[in-house]
């Protein structure tokens, strides 16, 4: 690929790599950097807003003002622990009153929490427990029948860093983070050009990368959002999907919302069961859902009784949504959709309220921010011609300049002058908006979660019975998105069963998200002119999930 062949700054010793200097200072003219930390802002909100309810968790309603103060003795308790600025905690809660009270004490004291989902296991919280180098590790007791106290205990023996266990609910042999309570007190507060959290990577290597976000870069990341999807105080929001997952957290989601002086619901589940009594009982106008969810609410909307129209607006984003389901959702579920895009690494793409019907149905949305630099290029590195598909690379003011302590992983996914290589197939329409066509990297896009095939295929291969596999997406016959499909070469005579390599991978400590949905057995697998198993060619004799 040809490139620019400028030098990228240094890392800072927060395993953040900046924007340079004359970029960061054009952010900050232009408005979209304010130089406030995600604490401040909170304080900011809680000034304004007051009394007016902030979030709604079960039976538990937080105004502004009571936010503010349970995240101030939340902080002063984390910092008798121990808990300084810079570092790290590893924070793995559902959608409850805890999180948001977390979130804001720790970006309040400066910690930086590194945000993981309630369906990831020993696998993924060992590795980045130790890639994060935390030094407390916050959880629910439990969670889906998991017991998450157990897996505490794994990842201690993984991670010396690890001095603190802090757990909402029934904390067993660790500290009650109920009991996580201080005096209120004045800290310093970090510099807002540097890392306030870290996401976790959707995953195209065999593990998962932290994603440095700033207090600059994310509070506009989720006010610019907020103005985008014309959110006001009038909001209520519920978060349904996992609200430490980027979409529901800051797209606009948790803080989007919070900023303009709307309520936040916290819901345990996107499924409709408990999604739809909140939306009627809120009154909720906006939530947020993975296109295979989508299909499971329009069935439902026709038996179930609960009032869902408040609901003015459906995202749908994590994977494509389909033109003819777009389509249907207003008649279906009484409410407009909007398209996203977007990416845990920074650039977003929305459609808009004045969009022409077409647009929504058939585009993933357009840019965010008029200060997003986007190129869409060949394998080469060479710009494609208008409307022509290619690789997707992109920077601006909240897209990062490089993954966290991941230098070999960054010389490849950055150009040499800043551009992040995102792996997305897109084409450009003549109004500006994109239309995703696939991914240039070895991805599948299982119930809008991004699985990495090497890594299914790295747990599957220590199988005894198997030889050789590839792991591939087929369509979910029963909405949309792509199921995971597993063909093996067997290590003997019979391939292991479905259930065998589900429970061997459980046993292993992989989250369920990838887990193979189908394994088909092949006396080999079909090569490329190059020697690389040939997907495409797998791909084309196998049907959707379910059919041979």
């Amino acid at each position: 690929m040809t490139q620019n062949a400028a030098t990228p700054p240094a890392p800072r010793p927060s395993g953040l790599t900046p924007w340079p200097e004359e970029t960061a200072a054009r952010y900050v003219a232009a408005g979209h950097w304010d130089g406030r930390t995600l604490g401040t802002c909170l304080r900011d909100w809680a000034r304004q807003y007051g009394d007016r309810t902030a979030i709604v968790a079960g039976t538990e309603r937080l105004t502004y003002r009571e936010l503010d103060a349970r995240a101030d003795r939340m902080a002063a308790g984390l910092a008798d622990l121990g808990i300084r600025t810079g570092d790290r905690v590893l924070v793995q809660l559902p959608n409850n009153g805890a999180f948001p009270v977390l979130f804001f004490a720790l970006t309040r004291l400066g910690a930086i929490p590194a945000l993981t989902l309630p369906a990831h296991r020993i696998t993924e919280i060992g590795h980045l427990a130790r890639l994060s180098g935390a030094v407390a590790y916050v959880i629910a007791d439990e969670h889906g029948a998991f017991d998450y106290r157990e897996l505490a205990v794994a990842v201690q023996a993984q991670a010396p860093d690890l001095k603190h266990v802090l757990v909402a609910g029934d904390p067993g042999p660790y500290t009650a983070l109920a009991k996580v309570d201080g005096e209120p007190r004045t800290f310093a507060d970090p510099d807002p050009a540097d890392v306030a959290l870290l996401l976790v990577s959707g995953g195209t290597t065999g593990v998962p990368k932290l994603i440095p976000r700033t207090h600059n870069d994310y509070g506009y990341n989720a006010r610019a959002s907020a103005a985008a999807c014309e959110l006001d105080a009038a909001t209520v929001y519920l978060a349904c999907l996992p609200v430490a997952h980027n979409f529901p957290l800051a797209c606009p989601g948790m803080l989007g919302t919070l900023s303009v002086g709307g309520t936040v619901v916290l819901c345990p589940s996107p499924a409709p069961g408990d999604a739809f009594p909140l939306i009627e009982a809120e009154r909720v106008t906006h939530t947020a859902l993975v296109p295979p969810l989508i299909p499971l609410w329009i069935d439902a909307a026709e038996w179930d009784p609960a009032d869902i129209s408040s609901l003015r607006v459906l995202q749908a984003g994590g994977s494509k949504l389909s033109a003819d389901l777009a389509r249907s959702i207003p008649d279906d579920l009484g409410c407009a959709v909007q398209q996203v895009f977007g990416m845990a690494e920074g650039l977003l793409n929305y459609t808009r309220s004045g969009d022409d019907a077409d647009i929504v149905a058939v585009s993933q949305g357009r840019p965010l921010s008029e200060d997003d630099e986007l190129r869409i290029v060949d394998a080469d590195g060479r710009e494609v011609a208008a409307g022509e598909a290619g690789e997707l690379l992109v920077r601006g003011p909240y897209t990062l300049r490089g993954y966290y302590r991941a230098p070999e992983v960054n010389a490849t996914a950055f150009t040499p002058d800043g551009f992040y290589c995102s792996g997305d197939l897109v084409r450009r329409l003549p109004s500006g908006h994109l239309v995703v066509e696939g991914r240039v990297k070895d991805t599948i896009d299982r119930n809008g979660e991004s699985v990495s095939a090497e890594e299914v295929e790295a747990h599957v291969t220590a199988h005894p019975k198997v030889h050789r596999c590839a792991a591939v997406g087929v369509p979910d016959p029963d909405g949309e998105g792509e199921r995971i499909c597993v063909v093996v070469v067997p290590d003997g005579e019979t391939a292991p069963t479905l259930q065998e390599l589900r429970a061997f991978m459980l046993e292993r400590g992989v989250a369920s998200f990838k887990l193979p949905d189908r394994v088909e057995s092949a006396t080999d697998l079909p090569l490329t002119a190059i020697g690389k198993i040939d997907k495409r060619s797998l791909r084309a004799g196998l049907g959707p999930c379910g059919q041979a």
